[in-house]
């Protein structure tokens, strides 16, 4: 547990876990900007399970090391590391924000329980990225576009099979969640919403014309999204504030138990500045839904609500203050 004032850096040290552990940070996509301002690079090392585990970013890219080996790249250092759940106020996007958000949270899953999942992501993305430029050229570029189209076809399909099956193993153990951190019946359904159509070949060639007058790729899963729905209504718009706040803990207390049904092992659960904004009866069912053996890091401003938690008391506790750790 580590106890300080905001803005001291106690989201830098899960964050810092979180990177060392996936090479992925909750927050951001692009590594650049968690270095310290004016920095343009960082070191993250630490010991777990059994390894000395080391990564390094600056403007040459990301240098991985375990137990004093390079590692040839982000596959092979990914292979035998852990697994992660993060939790944070910010999770209330989930329900509330853009589809991105969403998007999001089936990646970080995915690419933790297959190797597959992140190089199909990370090809699609390069090819995406290449159409988008072509089509903004004022110049029709229509073979190279086609070429590309290929790629998105190849990997995003695969990516929307995934996708689909990861959400109908979510859509029980979210359900469950809900009931248990609610304490109510309260019917939770996850939808997947294709950003296109079952056949992303055919959503392509139906989009072209429109892509190219809207000078942007229109279709694909770059703009698929999660419907989250209680007693069948849209909880963006229908759920209360609290409904809201218990079914994104439902959603990250899913993906720890499917982390550990499907990836073998407890995953590390980091969750930064959550408890002082729950109510008692939802602190106390979150903590009786996390397994008891992972290992939980958790940040707070304040101890006030420890009290209602005994089972948290032997944890060893840690003051932050601008940047130290004590």
């Amino acid at each position: 547990m580590f106890l300080g004032e905001n803005a001291q850096g106690k989201t830098s040290i899960l964050e810092a876990i979180c990177v060392l552990t996936r090479l992925q940070s909750p927050r951001t996509r692009r590594m650049a900007t968690l270095a310290k301002l004016g920095g343009g690079s960082f070191g993250i090392a630490g010991e777990a399970w059994g390894q000395e585990r080391r990564v390094r970013f600056s403007k040459d890219g990301l240098h991985l090391k375990v137990d004093g080996e390079a590692r040839d790249g982000q596959s092979s250092y990914l292979l035998d590391g852990g697994l992660v759940v993060w939790m944070g106020n910010e999770d209330l996007e989930l329900v509330r924000g853009p589809g991105e958000v969403r998007r999001r949270y089936l990646d970080f899953l995915g690419s933790q329980l297959d190797p597959n999942y992140r190089r199909a992501w990370s090809r699609y993305k390069r090819a995406l990225k290449s159409k988008s430029l072509l089509l903004k050229e004022s110049r029709p570029r229509d073979a190279e576009i086609a070429s590309y189209e290929e790629i998105l076809i190849e990997h995003g399909t695969e990516l929307m099979e995934s996708r689909a099956k990861l959400i109908a193993a979510l859509e029980p153990l979210a359900a469950e969640a809900q009931r248990s951190v609610s304490g109510k019946d309260e019917p939770l359904t996850l939808t997947y919403l294709p950003g296109s159509g079952p056949c992303l070949r055919t959503s392509l060639l139906q989009a072209r014309e429109r892509e190219q007058r809207m000078r942007q790729c229109v279709v694909g899963p770059h703009r698929d999204d999660l419907s989250l729905r209680l007693h069948g209504m849209a909880a963006s718009d229908f759920a209360s504030e609290g409904q809201q706040r218990t079914l994104a803990l439902a959603l990250k207390l899913a993906q720890g138990k499917l982390l550990e049904q499907l990836g073998g092992k407890l995953p590390i659960y980091l969750m930064d500045d959550i408890f002082g904004e729950l109510d008692p009866a939802r602190r106390n069912a979150l903590m009786s839904h996390l397994p008891e053996k992972a290992q939980k890091w958790i940040t707070t401003t304040t101890l006030d609500w420890l009290h209602e938690n005994p089972e948290l008391g032997g944890l060893a506790r840690f003051s932050v203050k601008e940047g130290s750790v004590s």
